[in-house]
């Protein structure tokens, strides 16, 4: 045994938390991997690719994922208006880590 206690540990100091923190939700995830296979998405096309979710939902997602550096929003100024949404280089960073997710789940699917 290593000696090792969890009961010492603080994991909420931990690079895992923190990523956690970023993709925990939802349908942060299913944005990300969207925003990755599409590239460039408005908000209304987002809602169709995203079956169950609210528009209200939608933009906070949205909105937190844009707070925490892993999305761009560009807005036109034009009438009616016109958003688009894609990934950063921070959030393009993610994608290695829920292709991994996705093939484990695959590969476990009952």
């Amino acid at each position: 045994m290593s000696g090792r206690c969890i009961a010492n540990e603080c994991l909420e100091t931990t690079g895992f938390s923190y990523t956690l923190s970023l993709i925990n939700g939802k349908y942060k995830m299913t944005i990300l991997y969207t925003l990755a296979e599409f590239g460039i998405v408005r908000f209304n096309e987002m809602k169709k690719y995203i079956s169950g979710i609210s528009y209200k939902t939608l933009s906070s997602t949205l909105k937190e994922l844009e707070a925490d550096r892993l999305i761009h929003r560009k807005e036109y100024p034009q009438i009616p208006p016109k958003v688009e949404y894609s990934l950063t280089e921070r959030g393009k960073s993610l994608i290695p880590i829920l292709d991994g997710m996705c093939e484990w789940g695959e590969n476990n699917r009952l």
